[in-house]
């Protein structure tokens, strides 16, 4: 029989949408060359992102006021969930969809290509395959470890920490540490480049961490637990045909897209169109907020966080998860640009305006 709908790529997005997909009592197929492959990234959400329906164990930990430093503190009003990856990965049940074990060649609209020559018809084919790299497009990286809480004391935790204790040059292309709770006694210490074009490699943040926390007086034994991150933050391209990061649904200011996809999971599953105009214009507004964070000077990146979280905790929320808030996103880059030093203003109107400004690396 012909499936209602072929999910190609079965990472926490295509998975979300074929259990939702079901739930809806749709016929799904669902690709992936490694379907039971368990995920080993550390995902995390603003816990009012997330969906009623997702089951309540998900949550690892939650951190009721999250601290953020550019050069100075910031607490952050807003409730930050870590999710147990594996709890996640579990409750997206697929019994019932037809599960292949099989690499998509070939995605159009109606029908799906297998690298084994197989063909396959559907209502609906949506890629949910991620982004490809490439060294045209920005990525974010991240080396992480670890830790039992207790050797963490006095670690708050930290949505990002810019402060330069991980002993790289002024000049050099920044970084910041991110510290949240795993659950069940443990810490992940993850030193992190936002966004880069090229972006910081492992090895360099692997330094970077390791003299951070030697200067905060944590101690590693070296038998911590070690989470790599890498992935683009630029190519998502908004349509009905694709679904999390190869749809346009990652914010390239935070590199966060799974509790997007969870969220407007249902509504793909059913067909709607979840990209009106004011989303589309949205995603453009964001990417031109990327281009210009890119353009900053390494000793500007901390002067400009300490703008954006001084900002409302409402722009704060519309520009990191108003998904179709157009005016409330508006909003918030309008009282950002008026509150950044006269010397960052250029790179946020350049951006904006479409100018060309020089990134770093390219």
């Amino acid at each position: 029989m012909t499936p209602d709908l072929v999910v190609c790529g079965l990472g926490p997005a295509g998975r979300a949408l074929a259990h939702r997909g079901l739930a809806r009592g749709l016929m799904i197929t669902a690709v992936d060359p490694a379907p039971d492959r368990a995920w080993s990234a550390t995902y995390a959400a603003w816990a009012d992102e997330l969906p009623d329906w997702l089951a309540p164990e998900v949550v690892a930990a939650m951190v009721q006021r999250p601290m953020a430093w550019g050069t100075r503190a910031h607490s952050l009003d807003r409730a930050y969930a870590v999710l147990d990856t594996a709890r996640l990965w579990q409750s997206l049940d697929l019994t019932g969809a037809r599960v292949i074990a099989d690499r998509a060649v070939e995605i159009t609209p109606g029908s799906v290509t297998l690298a084994s020559g197989e063909t396959i018809t559907a209502g609906r084919v949506i890629d949910a395959r991620g982004i490809a790299r490439s060294p045209a497009r920005a990525e974010q990286t991240a080396y992480g470890l670890m830790l039992a809480a207790e050797r963490c004391a006095g670690l708050d935790p930290l949505f990002m920490d810019w402060r330069t204790d991980h002993g790289a040059p002024p000049d050099a292309p920044p970084s910041f540490l991110y510290a949240v709770p795993l659950g069940a006694g443990r810490m992940l210490l993850e030193e992190t480049c936002l966004a880069g074009r090229p972006a910081l490699p492992g090895t360099e943040l692997r330094e970077r961490l390791h003299q951070r926390l030697r200067s905060r007086g944590i101690q590693l034994t070296g038998s911590e637990p070690v989470e790599r991150v890498r992935f683009p933050v630029q190519g998502g391209r908004p349509g009905r045909h694709a679904f999390g990061a190869a749809g346009g649904f990652l914010h390239p200011a935070t590199g966060f897209s799974v509790a997007t996809t969870l969220a407007t999971a249902d509504a793909v599953a059913s067909g709607q169109d979840v990209w009106p105009a004011a989303a589309r214009a949205v995603h453009y507004l964001r990417a031109a907020g990327l281009r210009a964070v890119l353009a900053l000077p390494p000793t500007d990146i901390p002067v400009f966080f300490d703008t954006f979280f001084t900002l409302p905790p409402a722009a704060q929320c519309a520009y990191l998860s108003g998904r179709t808030d157009l005016n409330g996103t508006v909003a918030a880059m309008r009282a950002l640009f008026a509150a950044l030093p006269w010397r960052l203003r250029r790179h946020f109107a350049a951006a904006t305006l479409g100018i060309p400004v020089h990134t770093r690396g390219s």
